[in-house]
């Protein structure tokens, strides 16, 4: 009797170790310097290039998150020299996230098919030029400084959806981890340094707008290092073991598939909560220090309204720190706990971003009180929400197969965003303007009505956490199924339906007992 055919799940307990758990890493490439040796063979790439080509996209990295976050470290000043109110200044952050996401699936279906290092080139270049413009707009025209925050995001999602899947295609394994965690470095340093340049060239120049003119001048570099230094390596390449192209779907076909992937939906939607929460808070934590200040009276207005840059270069300094500590910690206390526990990676996720809600919470209602205990507990709330970074993006490296990254990349950009960080900011300031309409206009009720408001950080917190805890009941399954396929093993059908094939002739390839179908 012809058996039926069971669908593909994975019923390991999710806190113990699952059955392949030791297996893991005998099969496909060898590590150490015969591996080093067989990527090399296999991408065309030495591996010293290719350390050069992930310090460049670093660098870009650490540039595009610079940008973003030197406007966070002069709003009160933008506030004051345009005459606008908390949700106009959320408007900034909201236009530019805006762009960038919708761009982000157009340059994640360009990625997937042409050459990745020309993209970036022609994005940077256009964002340089816009951003350089942005620094000449009078103060009668905010319109128009909004539309060149969000012709801006062109040039983030030019370098965002693409850059990581090219470390993929250079490494594989542990190392690929640890590239990773080098890469997405420069998100917490980049936004410190962000906060710090932007303070100290405003006030060296006695002129905010001088913050926004750095950057562009580090993007022409940017564009000749990515040209002169990055290779182009083959797609898929160190995963197939094999020069052999991989074979490409239709974008309908990608699409399709991702939305049947489990742990790429939940593990966006749980960094969907996480960029809810860093886009409200590095936007308005300087914002929200600095009304403290004036509140607890240690701090007196300066006669031009600008706010002092002493709390943008301190929370410069502690994102630097904690983005730093927290993707270094996430990476190595994953990679340890990956070796008895196969879903450790999500689990890291969940236990940063929840671990990070009670600090976050207690930094917002002590600030009147100690503005010493409110940075004390931002460097702990940062520090665990660093955790989930470099983590987020292996596990959308190795639950997607490689012709489908810069799509997944793309639609995690765009879900992440729209539900995050497009829209908190602005939704902050919203609720801090109706809170404060009902109140006198006095620093008191300006400080309360921000720090009310920023409460609802905490609540998308816990909500994220508990995607990144049902993303731990999938993960294994859809780590090993991507992994069959791209040795040739596993197809899916037209209809959609996943199934195993076995090949005629073949290696044995073991596979655990959750995974057989009978």
């Amino acid at each position: 009797m012809a058996s039926q055919r069971q669908p593909y799940v994975d019923t390991a307990p999710i806190l113990t170790q699952a059955d392949d758990t030791e297996e893991e890493g005998k099969d496909g490439l060898q590590t150490g310097h015969e591996g080093e040796e067989e990527v090399q063979t296999l991408t065309g790439i030495s591996s010293t290039r290719a350390g050069f080509i992930v310090g460049v996209l670093c660098f870009v990295n650490l540039l595009n998150y610079m940008d973003r976050f030197t406007v966070a470290g002069v709003l009160p000043d933008i506030e004051a020299f345009f005459t606008i109110d908390d949700s106009k200044s959320g408007l900034l952050q909201t236009v530019f996230i805006s762009s960038y996401m919708v761009l982000a699936p157009i340059f994640g279906y360009l990625g997937d098919r042409y050459n990745r290092k020309y993209l970036m080139c022609i994005g940077i270049t256009f964002w340089s030029i816009v951003t350089l413009g942005s620094s000449y707009i009078p103060k009668e025209m905010f319109w128009l400084l909004l539309l060149t925050r969000g012709m801006v995001g062109v040039g983030e999602a030019s370098y965002s959806t693409i850059a990581p899947t090219i470390i993929a295609d250079l490494f594989v394994g542990d190392r690929r981890s640890r590239m990773l965690s080098v890469f997405y470095f420069a998100i917490p340093v980049g936004s410190g340094l962000g906060y710090i340049v932007g303070s100290k060239v405003k006030d060296v120049a006695d002129d905010w707008h001088w913050a926004l003119r750095v950057t562009p001048a580090l993007g022409a570099l940017a564009v000749i290092l990515l040209i002169t230094v990055v290779r182009e390596p083959p797609r898929g390449t160190v995963e197939t073991h094999s020069d052999a192209p991989l074979q490409y779907t239709s974008w309908p076909a990608d699409l399709r598939a991702l939305s049947r992937n489990r742990s790429f939906i939940l593990s966006s939607l749980g960094f969907t909560a996480v960029a809810f929460v860093t886009g409200s808070l590095a936007l308005w934590t300087p914002t929200f220090l600095y009304r403290s200040r004036l509140a607890a009276g240690t701090l007196q207005p300066s006669p031009s309204g600008h706010a002092s840059d002493s709390d943008s270069l301190t929370f410069g300094v502690i994102t630097c720190v904690t983005g730093v500590l927290g993707v270094s910690a996430g990476v190595e206390i994953s990679r340890r706990w990956r070796r008895t526990n196969p879903r450790a990676d999500p689990l890291v996720c969940a236990t940063g971003l929840l671990g990070s809600v009670p600090f976050l919470f207690l930094a917002v209602v002590t600030a009147k009180q100690s503005i010493v205990a409110t940075y004390v507990f931002i460097f702990i709330g940062e520090t665990l929400l660093s955790l989930n970074w470099a983590i987020v993006a292996d596990i959308l490296l190795y639950v997607v197969i490689p012709t489908r990254r810069s799509t997944a990349e793309a639609f995690q950009i765009l879900l992440s965003h729209l539900l995050g960080d497009a829209g908190s900011p602005y939704l902050i300031g919203l609720i801090s303007d109706r809170i404060q309409a009902d109140r006198p206009q006095t620093f008191l009720s300006q400080f309360r009505s921000l720090e009310y408001a920023l409460m609802v950080c905490a609540f998308v917190g816990v909500i994220g956490g508990g995607f990144f805890l049902a993303t731990a009941c999938f993960i294994q399954a859809d780590r090993k199924r991507t992994e069959l396929y791209v040795q040739g093993q596993f197809h899916e059908s037209p209809e959609g339906e996943d199934r195993i094939v076995v090949p005629q002739g073949g290696r044995p390839t073991k596979v655990p007992v959750s995974s057989v179908l009978i």
